[in-house]
């Protein structure tokens, strides 16, 4: 069934892979964005996005900062602010806006980007993992909420992407942050974008309240007293 989607950070890599897949499944698609080609441009940290006249059924939240980098011991007030109120509170402004018609119409699906960080931790990005953590608590509570008003809460937690930002940081530091991957490789913004996208659908309506780790194996414990072989 087609439906209405919202996508924040719609310009952005894993933002049009989310518009792409939405797309390629029949729903239309609304996208928001700072700047660019966006049905709607808005700055998610000091103002709710306009959608008079748009019924929005699925809720993407994936507009985002996370090239704040400074130890914790270092991180300024505008640091920190930043991050919190592009990842955090700007995410809640999205879905807030989307939740009294999804409310009205007895369904919905809201899918928040968050990060394998929110779990693991990041040296040097206290506020990103601070920010992305948050969404985590706020998913949860819509999903109770929400539950059993035909309407979904989920988080998607992915590890490194293969965004044109990502692929464009300096050659030594990707084989470094690579080597580290289980998987040795960035994952793709559509396999991101799959897992957004199954979460929109009628088929998922039994799952909510989840944070859905995408991240090629990262967070397993590699400690063995045996051999693997």
């Amino acid at each position: 069934m087609s439906r209405t989607a919202l996508v924040t950070g719609a310009a952005g890599g894993l933002g049009r892979a989310i518009v792409a897949r939405l797309t390629e499944d029949g729903h239309r698609v609304v996208t928001l964005d700072l700047a660019g080609d966006c049905d709607i441009v808005a700055d998610l940290r000091d103002e709710v996005p306009d959608l008079d006249g748009i019924d929005v059924d699925i809720c993407i939240s994936n507009a985002a900062v996370v090239d704040t980098i400074a130890p914790a011991h270092a991180m300024s007030g505008e640091q920190w602010s930043r991050d919190i109120d592009v990842n955090l509170t700007g995410a809640f402004r999205a879905v807030q806006a989307c939740l009294p018609g999804m409310l009205d119409r007895g369904w919905g699906r809201i899918v928040v980007v968050a990060s394998a960080a929110a779990q693991l931790g990041l040296a040097g990005q206290v506020a990103y993992s601070a920010s992305k953590a948050g969404l985590l608590g706020m998913v949860k509570t819509l999903a109770v909420e929400c539950v059993g008003r035909g309407i979904t809460a989920n988080a998607v937690l992915p590890g490194l992407i293969a965004t044109p930002k990502v692929l464009g940081m300096p050659d030594a530091v990707l084989e470094r942050v690579i080597d580290e991957l289980p998987m040795r490789r960035a994952a793709e913004p559509a396999e991101v974008a799959s897992l957004v996208g199954y979460l929109a659908t009628e088929q998922a309506a039994y799952i909510t309240g989840q944070d859905v780790r995408i991240d090629g194996g990262l967070g397993l414990q590699h400690a063995t007293l045996g051999s693997t072989r």
